[in-house]
């Protein structure tokens, strides 16, 4: 959790420098920002939930971890999935019922409440 802190402060630091040093703004590429009216966005919470997502599925096997990215993250059919893998449908619907299940558990496992 330590390194979740260091990052957290580490953006903090850097929305108040910006604050602090509006012309420096001028110097960085700012199209794919939206305009808060001075206000930075604080994205501290999307990243954490991010790293904690990619750690819960790292603790799933390969086959699991590999139709949740497929079909829930790529946003892919699962028939497509299912032919690229060379498994029936139904093999992988199961599949991924049971990561779901392990992915459930591998967050409560690390605290992590919904």
């Amino acid at each position: 959790m330590w390194l979740f802190a260091i990052t957290r402060n580490a953006v903090i630091d850097h929305a108040r420098v910006r604050r602090a040093r509006p012309w420096q703004r001028s110097v960085i590429d700012l199209r794919d920002e939206p305009d808060t009216g001075g206000a930075v966005a604080d994205q501290t919470d999307e990243v954490l939930r991010g790293w904690l997502v990619e750690e819960a599925l790292r603790r799933l096997t390969e086959d699991h971890r590999q139709v949740i990215v497929e079909t829930y993250l790529r946003d892919r059919s699962h028939e497509e999935v299912a032919a690229e893998l060379g498994v029936p449908p139904g093999t992988l619907r199961s599949r991924l019922f049971y990561g779901l299940k392990a992915l459930r558990v591998a967050l409560d496992e690390m605290g992590v409440t919904p």
